[in-house]
């Protein structure tokens, strides 16, 4: 790609679905590094309260050039659950708990010295993080849920948010008793479809319109409707932290997969952000998601010049954030707890992509005509 980017010429019509640095966001540890930069810029900006904004990721440290302070926080708060990563392997590679520092000894391999040895192998690059200890249960169960984000442009600013997604869940009911268990702790499906009682039938996901009907049986559209506009600003803040290092390119789009999860306050953490998230299928209702998600973001990206530039909805995609943000349509609500929303984000609502995909391109055909 990056020879694409140096020497290739690119025709006004083609289309990469990455931009060129892209992983300033998707890698682990890149992603913690902008998250505290623009946390202490909006500190020493405007103040610590709305610093405080930017606390949707947890304790994070960068492992071995951070590992000095890392063992200061992890002294101060003995007893509690960490978790390694590998900051660019995805699926659960590589990850594991811990609660004692010698946990990680055969991963540092003495390299923490003030004068480490070359001749010995450098140990691989890991993000440390404080493991969320209270994790929102479902059926005793913990998941986390993905979103897909499509951003055409960075300058300025645009995304959009597709409603569909899913919670994936572990195949394992919650203990911290059991920190070694992966199919206890990772919901990733590469992990739990390896589990000895795993059912390929029932699968272990639920669409994020589950969910969200769910969730507002137990706890009220209010609550539901504060949580949902919480993981938005996750994506926006999470999206500003690069803005002004991203390369920016017409040529480029991007497709995220969010991973969120949520404690048993509903207060969203942003996980991770995967540069390709996987489009493989586990059942029909997945496989059917999936298709799409591929044909809105051909749509939303209009190879064939058929939009107007100003549409607010493309299939299962809405506009969330146009150099700004995107506000509701009146009468163009179709969530059943839409009246509170003013935002145009309708994550977890109804969507029938096909009627809505008919009807816009019935319009914009008219409006050719006329």
């Amino acid at each position: 790609m990056k020879e694409l980017f140096d020497h290739g010429f690119m025709e006004e019509h083609v289309k990469l679905c990455h931009f060129r640095n892209y992983y300033e966001l998707t890698r682990k540890n890149l992603m913690v590094k902008n998250l505290k930069r623009i946390r202490k810029q909006t500190e020493r900006e405007q103040g610590k309260l709305e610093a405080q904004a930017y606390d949707f990721y947890p304790t994070t440290y960068e492992l071995p050039s951070e590992y000095h302070i890392f063992v200061e926080e992890f002294k101060k708060n003995p007893g509690i659950v960490w978790i390694m990563k590998p900051i660019a392997k995805s699926q659960g590679k590589g990850i594991f708990l811990f609660r004692k520092l010698k946990d990680i000894t055969d991963w540092k391999k003495g390299e923490y010295q003030r004068e480490p040895d070359p001749n010995k192998e450098i140990p691989e690059t890991y993000v440390v993080q404080r493991y969320i200890e209270n994790p929102y249960l479902i059926g005793g169960r913990k998941f986390d849920i993905r979103v897909y984000v499509l951003v055409m442009s960075y300058v300025p600013l645009k995304v959009w948010l597709y409603r569909g997604g899913f919670a994936r869940f572990s195949n394992t009911r919650f203990s911290l008793n059991s920190i070694d268990d992966a199919y206890v702790h990772l919901t990733n499906v590469a992990i739990q479809k390896t589990a000895p009682d795993y059912d390929p039938e029932k699968g272990c996901k639920w669409s994020l319109q589950q969910l969200r009907k769910y969730l507002m049986a137990r706890h009220g559209i209010e609550l539901v409707r504060k949580m949902l506009n919480m993981i938005d600003d996750i994506f926006i803040k999470s999206l500003h932290s690069v803005q002004k290092v991203m390369i920016n390119d017409k040529h480029c789009f991007e497709m995220y997969g969010y991973d969120i999860l949520l404690d048993k306050n509903l207060k969203p953490w942003l996980i991770e952000v995967n540069a390709s998230p996987s489009l493989t299928a586990s059942s029909k209702e997945d496989y059917d998601l999936k298709y799409g998600l591929l044909d809105d973001v051909l749509n939303v990206i209009d190879l064939e010049n058929r939009l107007t530039g100003k549409e607010k909805h493309i299939g299962g995609f809405d506009l969330i954030w146009d150099d700004g943000p995107v506000m509701a349509d009146e009468g163009n609500m179709d969530c059943m707890s839409s009246a509170a929303f003013t935002s145009n984000s309708f994550l977890g609502c109804h969507c029938d992509r096909k009627r809505q995909l008919k009807q816009l391109y019935k319009t914009l055909q008219s409006a050719k005509k006329t």
